[in-house]
């Protein structure tokens, strides 16, 4: 790692590399926008490994999110449509179900892109495909994912691991 620039500049190559893998799950990010000390944008470097997926299919209340293609080639599902995307695409996802979205990589080398949120205290995340739904109330924005909650809102079921009911089965 080089020594750090300014405090609001900080490379890639500055930042940890961050991964939470379980099945055909399994991104690995790297945090820029804390780093850099912002505090109203989250932004991350991503990448994703040929025929994984980035996260659980899910949508947001409190935030808007989106994504940019560095390279590689993917299949973004987004609410109740299939995408292929490929470097230079650009998705956007406001809040709510309607923009419900997860990615996958479906070519042949790793898919390289950056994500971008806007930062809120609190959000409820929903996620379509296994019946629960996520709370995060923070103090500090930038301390996510710390302080996420996660819950199936069935016969009052108590908190629930980030992965329970998805379909996690593949490479």
């Amino acid at each position: 790692m080089s020594a750090r620039r300014h405090p609001h500049v900080v490379n890639v190559d500055e930042t940890e590399s961050l991964s939470r893998p379980k099945g055909r799950f399994g991104v690995t990010m790297r945090r820029l926008g804390a780093p850099a000390g912002a505090r109203g944008i989250g932004f991350n470097w991503m990448e994703l490994q040929p025929g994984k997926t980035s996260f659980p299919y899910h949508y947001h209340t409190g935030i808007e999110e989106g994504l940019y293609v560095l390279s590689g080639t993917g299949e973004l599902r987004i609410g109740n449509e299939r995408v292929a995307v490929r470097a230079g695409d650009y998705a956007a996802f406001p809040p709510g179900p309607d923009c419900a979205h997860t990615l996958t990589n479906t070519g042949t080398e790793p898919l390289r892109y950056l994500s971008f949120s806007t930062l809120n205290t609190t959000d409820v995340c929903g996620y379509p495909d296994s019946k629960k739904f996520a709370f995060v109330g923070l103090a500090d924005p930038s301390a996510w994912p710390n302080g996420l909650w996660v819950y199936k809102l069935i016969n009052d079921q108590p908190s629930v691991d980030y992965f329970e009911g998805e379909d996690t089965e593949g490479t």
